[in-house]
């Protein structure tokens, strides 16, 4: 069996876990709280139960749910830096490449946790244009 070529337990030679540690704590403070502050009552409700959750480590799973405009990503965002803020790591996944785009340091759920995607079948490349 092959052996590791890199001691994954100590994290200074783990660049996974160097690179989602390469944060400015006080510039991700800064921003988390300039937008906490700009939360509206629902959206505070959400960030105190999660972040609350995080403090105590309490492992809850939280999904937020909306029509678009809502408010949702701001409070990913929101959550992403003041998490960081505190020396934490915080992937931030998506499912599609728009979504991910919209948060720090955002990946698509594929992209970050290498989940294979099926490769075209034959089905999906016979377009005819002159049809």
């Amino acid at each position: 069996m092959p052996h590791w070529s890199q001691n994954w337990v100590n994290i200074e030679d783990n660049p996974l876990i160097a690179a989602q540690l390469d944060y400015n704590c006080d510039t991700e403070q800064t921003q988390a709280q300039t937008q906490i502050q700009q939360l509206n009552n629902d959206q505070q409700a959400a960030f105190l139960r999660i972040t609350e959750s995080v403090e105590k480590d309490l492992g809850h799973i939280f999904f937020l749910d909306g029509p678009g405009g809502m408010g949702k990503t701001f409070i990913y965002n929101t959550l992403c830096n003041q998490v960081r803020s505190e020396g934490w790591i915080v992937l931030c996944v998506a499912s599609s490449g728009i979504a991910a785009l919209l948060m720090p340091g955002g990946r698509t759920a594929h992209s970050q946790f290498k989940i294979p995607i099926d490769g075209l079948t034959e089905e999906s490349v016979l377009y005819n244009k002159g049809v």
